[in-house]
């Protein structure tokens, strides 16, 4: 006679706050920015007093870590599944691509993940991972394009993370700074074929 496992409801309901706890922080950071997070907005969208959010999250910080954690993991599940070609350097303009387009889908996300703009908040090893990852998985296409030195995605790092910052900040929805992606992976590209001419 097989026994079937009991559910832990009280852990899927706990879970189920969490969850909704950290939709309803994305909610208030894409409305009110990454920094001004208020735990007594955060409890009354989700219907609870501040105090007791401290029942899911030991601190701010631990939202923000759980948000980073989310956001970090989504970005390496889409790099993942990006589709990988015979050429090394279509390759990379794909995944840089798919970095601009995953950081202007959502300003507040990318200054949580990308940018220091919550005060003393630094992620946990096991939020940091998945951004661990995905700059290992960017470093060997760099290096499988032809960019043998470290300072090789230090550049691309700059040139592609600059197109997304005056995007985010000067033409929020638009696409000034983004349409230039094609042009600066051909500058990158330019740079790395002189350095090995």
């Amino acid at each position: 006679m097989s026994v079937t496992p009991t559910r832990d409801r009280r852990a899927e309901r706990r879970e189920a706050t969490r969850a909704e706890i950290l939709a309803a922080a994305t909610d208030l950071i894409g409305e009110h920015g990454a920094a001004a997070l208020s735990l007594r907005d955060l409890g009354a969208r989700v219907g609870m007093r501040a105090q007791s959010l401290y029942s899911y999250f030991a601190s701010k910080d631990a939202i923000y870590d759980a948000l980073f954690h989310q956001g970090s993991n989504e970005f390496l599940e889409r790099a993942r599944a990006m589709t990988l070609t015979e050429d090394p350097r279509e390759n990379l303009r794909r995944c840089t691509w798919l970095f601009v387009e995953f950081c202007v889908e959502d300003s507040a996300r990318y200054q949580l993940l990308f940018q220091r703009t919550i005060p003393g908040f630094e992620p946990s090893p096991e939020a940091f991972a998945p951004s661990i990852e995905a700059v290992e998985m960017t470093r060997q296409l760099v290096v499988a394009a032809g960019g043998d030195d470290p300072r090789d995605l230090d550049l691309l790092s700059a040139l592609v993370t600059g197109l997304v910052d005056q995007q985010i900040s000067n033409d929020p929805g638009g696409d000034r700074w983004t349409r230039l992606h094609t042009e600066a992976l051909d500058m990158f590209f330019e740079h790395l074929d002189a350095k090995h001419g």
